[in-house]
């Protein structure tokens, strides 16, 4: 009998073991032996938020949502302000801002709108595996809405590029839904800076705010340099591994659906996840603000920890009452400037060094980071990983012969409507995009190289 009786305590110990983790846990547990990040690289966060903001509003010289830290924007800078009526539901509303104080050109993406049936089409363009890009795979219904906004307006940004001397920063940013159309941009534009005007990798930045899982874990680590994820504690989007169509049909009931993913994903092995190269992730290097803290009222001075993570990257559901109030980007931007403001002061009170050579040592250990994280990452057996090595060095063997396509490639083709092509002689990028992907003889997956090399 006391036999029977300590064999049922086992499983019944380990549920209440299991339910004090999930409810001890916290955001700022992902983060915990992350460094802080310097202000010198998160200075732009801010300002990014405030632009991504402005796409909310019909009339920036009148503004109904203006942030406790105003949009500080000039109106006159503002290029070109795209609706979704003008998107024909294609992309989600942007703007292009060109920043003279800056010396940078962006492109924002606003979120999710859940009035427009046509945000709901984009997300579910996708199936798990669907869509095959560059050595990995990416959300089907994002990568066509990143193309379609190319085949609009690379024109108008190579235009300004060139206009403006071809020494400003690209800047990509958006978003939820817009982050993940954002980052894709920059993966087409890092590719392809030569039908841009010859852009370079260093002059094209992405920032994802609240980001969405867009691309796979190689594409998300190899991106790292690019790219930038910036997420507000318990934030549910980067942490759920649930197809993005599946979480937003299932938008009015989000705490029963990430109780279940919570529950799915608890017994899931760590290495069963890595190795499915399938599974999408949030891109590039990680930005966690942490502003609250376990058992404790209220929310404490922000701060933030950056890194480039490959296991452990917001893989666990984080259930809080937080959740979705953290993936609020009016939310974002207000503690993303108070983490900046808390950053500058204390920065200016423990000054050791001269900043130029502060903010030299600190671009050498994030491009130190950047190639750890890729190692890292091919050490993990990470389908279709490269290191930097590989990066530099990509096979250019040429081939005799054009090699035919599988099914499968066909079936992963991204081809837009004719209604959506543009009409002009203009660069199609459609096969532009497709160029990114491709087989060798054998059938084994092929990195194409890159034709602008990172300066």
């Amino acid at each position: 009998m006391s036999v029977s009786c300590g064999v049922e305590c086992v499983p019944i110990l380990g549920c209440f073991r299991w339910v004090w983790k999930r409810c001890t846990s916290v955001g700022s547990d992902d983060s915990a032996t992350w460094p802080p990040a310097t202000p010198d690289e998160f200075e732009l966060v801010p300002r990014i938020c405030r632009l991504i903001l402005a796409v909310y509003e019909l009339d920036l010289r009148h503004p109904k949502y203006l942030p406790a830290s105003r949009y500080r924007l000039n109106s006159d800078w503002v290029v070109k302000c795209v609706t979704h009526e003008q998107t024909l539901g294609h992309a989600p509303p942007y703007i292009i801002y060109v920043d003279h104080d800056y010396r940078e050109i962006v492109v924002a993406i606003r979120g999710l709108n859940l009035t427009k049936e046509s945000d709901y089409k984009l997300l579910l363009d996708n199936r798990l595996g669907m869509q095959m890009f560059d050595g990995g795979y990416v959300h089907r219904g994002l990568l066509k809405s990143a193309i379609w906004l190319l085949n609009e307006e690379s024109e108008t940004l190579k235009r300004l590029w060139v206009e403006n001397g071809s020494n400003y920063d690209l800047v990509f940013a958006g978003h939820s839904l817009g982050s993940g159309v954002a980052s894709l941009l920059a993966v087409i534009v890092v590719n392809h800076g030569d039908q841009m005007g010859g852009v370079p990798r260093s002059k094209v930045r992405c920032y994802a705010v609240a980001p969405a899982r867009c691309m796979s874990l190689n594409l998300a680590v190899k991106y790292a340099d690019v790219i930038h994820s910036i997420i507000l504690q318990d934030d549910f989007l980067p942490r759920t591994s649930t197809p993005l169509e599946d979480i937003f049909k299932s938008i009015f009931c989000l705490p029963c659906l990430l109780l279940s993913v919570c529950l799915r994903e608890t017994f899931i092995p760590e290495g069963r996840k890595l190795r499915d190269p399938r599974r999408l992730y949030a891109p590039g290097r990680m930005y966690h603000i942490v502003e609250r803290k376990f058992c404790r009222c209220g929310r404490y001075p922000p701060k933030v920890r950056t890194a480039i993570p490959v296991d452990g990257r917001f893989e666990h559901i984080i259930l809080s009452c937080n959740a979705g109030s953290d993936h609020e980007i009016i939310w974002i931007e207000r503690e993303a400037e108070k983490a900046l403001q808390i950053m500058r002061e204390s920065s200016a009170e423990t000054v050791t060094t001269a900043p130029n050579i502060q903010k030299f040592e600190r671009l050498r250990s994030i491009e130190k980071e950047h190639k750890d994280a890729l190692e890292r990452a091919v050490s993990l057996n990470i389908p279709h990983a490269v290191t930097s090595q590989d990066e530099e060095n990509p096979d250019s063997n040429p081939q005799d012969e054009e090699p035919q396509p599988s099914q499968e490639e066909k079936s992963s083709d991204v081809v837009l409507d004719d209604k959506a092509r543009p009409c002009d002689a203009r660069t199609n990028w459609d096969k532009v995009v497709k160029k990114l992907m491709n087989r060798d003889k054998s059938g084994k997956l092929r990195l194409e190289k890159e034709t602008n090399n990172p300066t």
